[in-house]
């Protein structure tokens, strides 16, 4: 709790007499006369997590795991703060904050959903291969966004500290994460080396000789076990990560450019997808999904929705969140982050590999992500039926061995596989019946029009595009027309829709 949260007298002084939250939190284990106890009691043939999101109130009983013992986390920070977060104006996300700067020392902040697998906690500490590029942490796992004052979207890290999954970290997957982890932290369900170190799977190229596993038990290569628990855990303050970012721990927060999704489809999804409107972002984040990647997860290669990341945190009905980040739009002006969607997990439909580097070349698509910041982006993009994506040269390559058509297949949109995706969005979102928001269904029917006729999406970089994208806003300007008062996001949007309303008119 020490390292997870700001507490003590510092955090008592700010609270004052305000109120506060209050968390149960029971081993579930009474010990009979006599009984011995053990390190990390815990009743696991009865266990409970409880919320009261209207108290609001969080009781664990009998969890022997970190994550329902430290009921600031998930409990608290998502599925009551979400809650909260409807009722009082704000968002509570399962979502990284990372910093990037540019050799010219321009600097964004961007909030990213992925879930498990899908590389959250590498990208919130990217070690960059772009010369020049600095990618700092503010955090790994949570964010709270706020509209400011001025209309600007801010987020904050409501965590003092990392909560990681072991397996799979190393130096090259997340170097940060290793050094972060050297000193004053906490291990839970690794392996031990005989000189007292810890071990877990993929953190070396070669595993130790002999270990004590998870359980206690001798283990040595071969044996058919895993040494440390798949879910094994390092807990480390956060300061001590190398790359965190100097305003990681500012209470009113950092501003936010952009909000990404991310997924991992071996063939559907291209690199990364700039969203066409707020609108259709949410829609994104609302049919994230994944591939189940080991059957223990379910029939190998099924598809799981796990929209915005948050389906096992989010502390009300999913219909009414997405209503709310669609409503969200309306609090923040003309400087309102854009949405977009990466997918590092291509794969090559003949050989089975992957296509994208990944770890630290990610960096080249937050790259172009930031080119495409601003009321006048630079970053060259082809409109598709599913979204903007970059051209071919656009996503800077220099220095990877990728041929052109490794990037035209990680760019790939594919309308025949989109068209099979809809009707599984379609079938995903009967469950949620009434509380369904219209614009969603609204978007869905926008695309499956715009993949019925893919040849009319426009090209955004066309010069008539442009042109008549700014005879809209010249003819705009002295009417004040209620849609010239919005955002960027909202005058594009209708741009777009005129555009593919009227180009056989006005193009012939």
């Amino acid at each position: 709790m020490k390292i997870m949260t700001r507490m003590g007298t510092k955090a008592l002084t700010q609270l004052g007499d305000h109120w506060f939250l209050p968390c149960l939190h029971s081993v579930g284990k009474p010990l009979a006369a006599g009984e011995a106890d053990v390190p990390w009691p815990c009743n696991p043939a009865n266990t409970t997590i409880a919320h009261f999101p209207d108290e609001p109130s969080v009781w664990s009983f009998g969890s022997g795991y970190g994550g329902n013992a430290l009921l600031g986390k998930k409990c608290y920070s998502l599925r009551i703060a979400s809650a909260m977060g409807r009722k009082e104006g704000w968002l509570a996300e399962h979502m990284l904050i990372l910093g990037l700067q540019n050799p010219k020392g321009q600097k964004y902040y961007i909030t990213a959903a992925f879930p498990s697998a899908c590389g959250k906690t590498n990208l919130a500490m990217l070690v960059p291969t772009l010369p020049g590029w600095t990618v700092r942490c503010v955090g790994d796992d949570i964010a709270w966004l706020h509209v400011g004052e001025d209309g600007e979207l801010c987020a904050i890290n409501p965590e003092a500290g990392f909560f990681g999954v072991a397996p799979g970290t190393n130096a090259k997957s997340n170097y940060s994460a290793m050094r972060t982890i050297e000193s004053n932290s906490i291990f839970t369900n690794v392996a031990l080396t005989p000189e007292g170190d810890v071990w877990w799977e993929g953190m070396t190229k070669e595993a130790p000789a002999e270990l004590i596993d998870w359980t206690g038990q001798k283990w040595t290569p071969g044996c058919g076990r895993l040494a440390a628990h798949p879910n094994s855990r390092y807990t480390t303050p956060a300061s001590q990560c190398p790359v965190i970012d100097p305003e990681w721990d500012s209470p009113y927060g950092v501003p936010i450019s952009a909000v990404i999704f991310g997924g991992r489809r071996e063939r559907l999804v291209p690199l990364v997808t700039e969203a066409i409107t707020w609108h259709h972002g949410v829609f994104m984040g609302s049919i994230i999904s994944s591939e189940q990647t080991a059957a223990a997860e379910g029939k190998l290669g099924a598809v799981r929705r796990d929209p915005f990341a948050m389906l096992p945190f989010c502390g009300y009905n999913m219909g009414d969140y997405w209503s709310h980040w669609l409503q969200f739009r309306n609090k923040m002006g003309y400087s309102s982050p854009k949405i977009f969607y990466v997918n590092w997990f291509r794969k090559d439909e003949h050989t089975g590999q992957f296509l994208w580097p990944g770890f630290g070349e990610n960096c080249r698509v937050l790259k172009w992500i930031t080119e495409r910041i601003g009321r006048n982006p630079v970053g060259k993009t082809v409109m598709t039926p599913i979204g903007l994506v970059p051209t071919v040269d656009a996503i800077d390559i220099g220095g990877l061995d990728l041929e052109k058509h490794v990037m035209s297949s990680l760019l790939a949109v594919q309308s025949q596989e989109w068209r099979q995706e809809i009707a599984m969005v379609r079938e995903y979102y009967q469950q949620f019946g009434e509380r369904l928001p219209i614009e969603l269904m609204q978007e869905l029917e926008l695309l499956e029009s715009r993949l019925a006729k893919p040849e009319q999406a426009p090209p955004t970089n066309n010069k008539h595009v442009l042109q008549f994208v700014d005879q809209i806003r010249q003819l705009c300007e002295p009417l004040n027309v209620h849609w010239c008062t919005g955002s960027d996001d909202e005058y594009d949007d209708l741009c777009q829709r005129m555009y593919q309303s009227f180009s056989h008119l006005v193009f012939v």
